[in-house]
């Protein structure tokens, strides 16, 4: 009973996603949610007090996935620079996936400066991406292919803001063609990034 209750709530927080995509935040109702979810709103009421709640598990859950995906990611390659690859190969993931990802995030994201719980889940999430940089980059000054005296915090947040800034702007631009160019122009920022002290 506990299994068929969980994989219902994720029913309805995938189908929170899709109309989060499809409608846009301000805009989506509880029954967008409940007809994504091919549900009824009773349904949706069962699982979540109200939209606002839905909402901000969603950007929990969403968050919490892609931390994960990017981690796993990097922890099956052993040089900094395989780590920083595979990185940018996780995060540059598609135009499909980057587009759907970043059009519900940006929504978010509109939301956070009035939103002090979107703040919090937003802060957990990059303290978890700029963990990812502080690896690469520790592990590329252990290995001698970044300079030693490269501040590894600072460095770790600029890695996050130049993924997080080139995925942005290549969503506004709003050409698909123009993945392949960004994921490559960002490497290329991050590199000599990481070898300025």
């Amino acid at each position: 009973m506990k299994k068929k209750a969980e994989e219902r709530k994720e029913q309805v927080l995938k189908a929170a996603f899709q109309a989060v995509a499809s409608h846009g935040y301000d805009s989506v109702t509880l029954q967008d949610i409940a007809d994504h979810a091919g549900v009824s709103k009773g349904v949706v009421h069962y699982y979540f007090h109200n939209k606002e709640s839905i909402l901000s598990e969603l950007l929990q859950s969403i968050t919490a996935q892609i931390y994960e995906v990017e981690y796993r990611a990097i922890s099956g390659k052993h040089t900094a620079m395989e780590k920083l690859n595979a990185y940018m190969d996780c995060v540059f993931v598609s135009p499909e996936k980057n587009k759907k990802f970043y059009r519900v995030y940006v929504n978010f994201l509109a939301q956070a400066s009035r939103n002090p719980v979107y703040q919090k889940i937003n802060l957990a999430f990059y303290e978890n991406c700029w963990n990812i940089g502080r690896e690469i980059i520790t592990l590329g000054k252990k290995e001698g292919v970044f300079p030693i005296d490269l501040d590894v915090d600072t460095t770790a947040k600029m890695m996050r803001a130049m993924i997080d800034g080139c995925l942005t702007q290549w969503l506004m631009c709003g050409r698909d063609d123009l993945h392949d160019f960004y994921k490559k122009a960002c490497l290329k920022s991050i590199s000599t990034l990481l070898q300025t002290s």
